[in-house]
């Protein structure tokens, strides 16, 4: 499993807007092959080189491609976070889900 992940801030990318072009943080989108994830970053390229816009933020330069396993253990970014309950400082990765942060209303109210 491999997923495409922006560099700078480590948040795991999704599928791209087809309409408007837009990648969007989905910690859930994965990709089976390493093939496949690159084509990923190749039609993301594409799409963005198609609407003129400037080269520096063009996806070949500003996404990565990792294995999950890598990804998690090597790459990604973790965060100091407070606990809406008890108060106590603890540390989270940057893509974990609202639902899953204790540092959020709606962990305490499911």
């Amino acid at each position: 499993m491999f997923y495409i992940y922006e560099r700078t801030s480590t948040f795991i990318m999704g599928k791209m807007n087809t309409r408007t072009g837009e990648v969007r943080p989905n910690h859930r989108h994965s990709y089976k092959t390493m093939a496949a994830a690159k084509a990923a970053l190749t039609r993301m390229s594409k799409r963005y080189r198609a609407d003129m816009l400037e080269s520096v933020n063009d996806p070949q330069f500003r996404y990565g491609i990792a294995e999950a396993k890598y990804f998690h253990s090597t790459i990604e970014k973790t965060r100091t976070r407070t606990s809406l309950m008890s108060g106590k400082a603890y540390t989270e990765t940057v893509n974990t889900p609202a639902h899953m942060s204790p540092a959020t209303e709606t962990y305490w109210s499911m």
